[in-house]
């Protein structure tokens, strides 16, 4: 049985640590590098660095704000945001990540999972799934999840696993900031489909979100970002709260 992964993620727009509710309404969250931080002494299990903004500006990932944020860190760490290529992935891999996130250019093309699987190994390559239920569907989201696609997220994300993916991170763009609690309905429903681990992200707002997407759905990992940003939740105790629940976490 895989231990549960708890995973801070860092939104990055124009260098900063940025926050919003169903991706709009941003403000500004603090300095990266202090907050990679703060998160590595806190006991995360992994990282996550977005560049929320890098797709829809039609740029690459700030490469020297990662290797700023790699020097602080022990634990694994994914970068994200306007990657499209095997050159961009290992720019980013030389400047310390460890695992790479793709999203709106995998929908585009889907063969670039298996290109990048085939070239640094699945276990590099997360696809991250922004889905939103649109009437009684629920479908994938690009470009900062202002452009539906004709997708439906379960078949995406089988789609994505056959191609080589080695994880999916899956945000629930109606659950994102909302402090409600995980899409528990749509985290079961892509983890029972898919044998590779899923991360659900999108509405943490409290120690009992945490258990409840842990117990109900298969996810192995869950990420989290304003309650943590803001001191709402801290990591150290999250994890013992998990562990008195019974929860096996690393």
């Amino acid at each position: 049985m895989l231990k549960k992964r708890i995973i801070p993620c860092l939104d990055i727009k124009d260098g900063n640590t940025v926050k919003g509710i169903n991706f709009e309404g941003l403000k500004n969250a603090g300095d990266p590098i202090e907050l990679a931080k703060k998160y590595e002494q806190e006991g995360a299990d992994e990282l996550v660095f977005l560049d929320i903004t890098a797709t829809l500006e039609n740029r690459k990932t700030f490469v020297e704000l990662v290797k700023d944020i790699s020097k602080e860190l022990s634990i694994p760490f994914t970068v994200g945001g306007g990657i499209s290529s095997i050159e961009d992935v290992r720019k980013l891999l030389e400047a310390g990540a460890d695992k790479i996130s793709i999203n709106s250019s995998a929908v585009k093309d889907p063969k670039l999972i298996s290109d990048l699987a085939n070239e640094f190994g699945s276990q590099c390559v997360v696809v991250a799934i922004d889905t939103k239920q649109i009437g009684q569907t629920d479908l994938v989201h690009i470009k900062g999840g202002r452009e539906a696609t004709e997708l439906t997220t379960v078949e995406w994300a089988k789609q994505a696993e056959a191609l080589g993916a080695g994880e999916i991170l899956l945000t629930s763009m109606d659950g994102d900031g909302t402090k409600k609690g995980f899409d528990l309905r749509i985290t079961k429903l892509v983890s029972e489909n898919i044998t590779i681990p899923v991360i659900a992200s999108g509405g943490a707002g409290s120690v009992e979100d945490f258990v409840k997407v842990f117990n109900e759905t298969k996810a192995t990992g869950a990420l989290a970002a304003s309650i943590f940003h803001f001191n709402e939740i801290d990591i150290q105790n999250l994890k013992q709260q998990l562990k008195q629940q019974k929860i096996s976490v690393r």
